[in-house]
């Protein structure tokens, strides 16, 4: 990502993450929160424990858990992974670091569990000592401390990893669209001239990747349309997906391979079905509906010839100009020649 630090408001909207945690609090038996970077809370907590709640009141012992949660996030945050520790109070607690880019934005934490009887032996580590010897010797106490659920240290294990996936899920599909509308903005603000690199700097590889994609996608969605009596008709619901994903995704460079592939059938199989089904293999198929699109482009945009090439797909400018004249009998230059003087 950029230079800057960041938070998490800036990546997740907060309201469906919230909502989100609480279903996962009410799912997996855990008490969920989520901090920033600097352990200040920006969720509520879900399925608080009334025993927790009852410590963390305490003026003195608040202090107690405050350094069990910093502790946990920090060795979440050095092994880039779950870190799944027992309290003050001998109760289970786990750390889910929230990463971008090696830089620590926040941390997902999680717990208010206890082991069962049998594994109380459990190596996990206990970060500090109560100071508070007689924090047990109410009935009440005793009682609110028995009424925190029980999990077996494999499922607290399963369910830290599961968090920790899903974070990384949310966050990394979040850092994307951020991305998106921020190149998008420096596009619309920058002169024509600026160069792609100046604008990709400092992304990942993997986020300008998808951020190239689905900008492609967005400009062929923007400008090309399909009626629905100008797709082929295909009677054979095997070859569905293929001619689906070929129009879902019109400046995808597409294989026979990737779309007998997708079909679960055999390079060949899809060839003879193809033929058979839509009347042209699937390379004239492809070829004659990529050029059926650029011709609207031609007519909609002001796009270069070059740039119209790279958006469907094309493997070379050159290659779409040949092919362009195949079907066309001229070039698309002087199509959209014509096209501009009949207007």
């Amino acid at each position: 990502m950029r230079t800057g630090f960041l938070n998490l408001e800036q990546i997740l909207d907060i309201k469906k993450w919230q909502i989100l945690q609480d279903s996962l609090a009410e799912a997996t038996k855990l008490a969920i929160i989520t901090v920033d970077y600097k352990g200040i809370p920006v969720t509520r907590h879900s399925s608080r424990r009334p025993f927790c709640h009852h410590v963390r009141t305490d003026p003195e012992l608040v202090k107690y858990c405050h350094k069990c949660d910093s502790r946990g996030g920090l060795e979440a945050v050095r092994t880039n992974a779950p870190y799944i520790y027992m309290c003050h109070c001998n109760i289970v607690d786990l750390a889910v670091p929230i990463m971008i880019d090696g830089q620590y934005i926040g941390a997902t934490m999680a717990g208010q569990v206890r082991l069962p009887d049998d594994e109380q032996g459990t190596q996990l580590e206990k970060i500090l000592i109560s100071p508070n010897k007689s924090l047990f010797e109410t009935e009440e106490l005793l009682r609110l401390h028995k009424a925190i659920p029980v999990l077996p240290f494999k499922e607290i294990e399963s369910m830290a990893h599961m968090l920790f996936d899903l974070c990384s899920y949310v966050v990394e599909e979040a850092i994307n669209k951020n991305l998106l509308v921020e190149m998008y903005e420096q596009m619309n603000a920058r002169p024509q001239a600026t160069k792609a690199a100046d604008i990709f700097h400092g992304y990942p590889t993997s986020s300008i990747e998808f951020a190239k994609r689905t900008m492609k996608s967005a400009t062929t969605r923007s400008y090309i349309t399909t009626a629905d009596d100008a797709r082929p008709v295909c009677k054979n619901p095997v070859l569905k997906p293929a001619l689906d994903y070929i129009y879902e995704n019109k400046g995808e460079a597409v294989t026979q391979k990737q779309m007998a592939g997708l079909c679960h059938i055999s390079t060949s199989h899809f060839s003879r079905l193809f033929a058979k089904e839509i009347g042209e293999g699937f390379s004239a198929f492809l070829a004659r509906q990529k050029v059926e699109w650029s011709k609207q482009l031609l007519e909609k945009t002001e796009l270069s010839v070059n740039q119209i090439s790279d958006e469907l797909g094309f493997s070379s400018p050159g290659y779409y100009i040949k092919t362009f004249k195949r079907c066309e009998n001229l070039t698309p230059a002087i199509y959209r020649k014509y096209y501009m003087a009949r207007k």
